[in-house]
């Protein structure tokens, strides 16, 4: 199991899932993949439970610091952050899961900050 897989555990992956928005499309085309949304979600839990700054994200999880920060802002706009939240505790199937997953969650509703990138 990957660092990727440990931070976001299928249960919170398959509830994150039903309140993510679809990503934008681009008009043009072309530019940069998108890093996947459970990549980033890994990416921003480490953050928050961590402590360190968008910048000091270690590259194992692909997207950088700041690309982090701006899906994080993107997600955090769209409301995902207090649905999830509200999906967390009833839909869980495992009980062993369920704190670590609360806790994540509650860890990702952290206000952004600026200038913290």
């Amino acid at each position: 199991m990957g660092i990727v897989e440990r931070l976001v555990p299928d249960a919170l992956w398959e509830l994150f899932q039903q309140v993510v928005p679809p990503p934008p499309t681009r008009r043009q085309g072309g530019g940069r993949q998108r890093y996947g949304d459970r990549e980033v979600l890994a990416a921003i839990v480490f953050v928050a439970v961590s402590g360190c700054t968008w910048r000091q994200l270690p590259s194992v999880f692909g997207p950088s610091g700041p690309t982090a920060h701006r899906r994080f802002a993107e997600w955090s706009r769209a409301a995902v952050w207090a649905e999830l939240h509200r999906k967390v505790p009833g839909e869980l199937d495992s009980p062993a899961d369920a704190p670590w997953c609360r806790s994540a969650v509650n860890a990702v509703r952290m206000r952004a900050l600026t200038g913290t990138n």
